[in-house]
């Protein structure tokens, strides 16, 4: 039986997990929106609890697991991507511990301090995952990990990467436990150009939030470093960051 009014329950309860970040919390699961999206879900382990598919939109075989269909009018009303393939998911959420990450020996991992964008944390994890890097770790983050703005900027990405939550002191320890070098991001003028630092082994490069950077925990607990530019403007949007010193990571581990 296809479901056609918004005021089904378990469309009230998919409504509230897409726009109710405490609730989704509480409840231990999220949404996935799109049909790669969905399809890196699957391949990476989450535990699917039920699709909602619109046979007029969804032009492929359906997967594996519970199914409840729902009209075009009504999905076009739930869908947080409008028209977006026909197909959302409802998976249960996975917690990381850092404490069970296993660094490689020539380890890359981003850290991003209080990130407060989802837009932003899903560009991070889509860089991150596109240039190798072998984990990202949030410190105090202000954004839901689940939150369907984040697996939409990701492409799925947060699925297949080594992503965990801490705060600056945990990861401190960690860092030096796994010895790991500190490239700090502050707004510093003894900070040396990005190319000049050496990220063929192991390394930690730190970022701080969008609108002030890192805060003063970081203060000499690392090497301070910063992408050279030559305009008249001084900082750049926090995922374009991120995403250039990945790709120089690479580049200096493939030379």
């Amino acid at each position: 039986m296809m479901i056609e009014s918004p005021q089904n329950d378990k469309i009230k309860y998919l409504v509230r997990l897409i726009s109710d970040n405490r609730f989704r919390k509480k409840s231990g699961v999220f949404t996935v929106e799109g049909k790669q999206e969905n399809e890196r879900a699957l391949h990476f382990g989450f535990e699917v609890q039920e699709f909602f598919i619109c046979e007029s939109i969804f032009n492929e075989d359906f997967p594996k697991g519970k199914i409840s269909l729902v009209s075009e009018n009504l999905y076009e009303k739930i869908s947080y991507r409008g028209t977006s393939e026909g197909i959302i998911g409802i998976f249960k959420a996975k917690t990381n511990s850092l404490k069970d990450f296993k660094p490689k020996a020539d380890s890359s991992v981003i850290v991003v301090e209080s990130v407060e964008k989802p837009g932003n944390l899903g560009a991070i994890l889509r860089s991150c995952e596109a240039f190798g890097i072998d984990a990202v770790i949030i410190t105090d983050p202000k954004v839901d990990f689940f939150n369907p703005n984040v697996i939409r900027s990701s492409v799925g990405c947060l699925f297949g990467m080594n992503v965990f939550q801490s705060d600056n002191e945990e990861l401190y320890e960690f860092l030096l436990q796994n010895n790991y070098p500190i490239f700090t991001t502050l707004m510093d003028e003894s900070a040396e150009d990005l190319q000049t630092r050496d990220f063929r082994q192991k390394s930690a490069l730190l970022f701080g939030t969008e609108h002030s950077g890192l805060s003063d925990f970081w203060i000499g607990k690392g090497a301070n470093t910063l992408i050279p530019m030559a305009g008249t403007i001084d900082s750049l949007n926090l995922s374009n960051a991120v995403a250039i010193s990945c790709y120089e990571i690479l580049r200096q581990k493939r030379a």
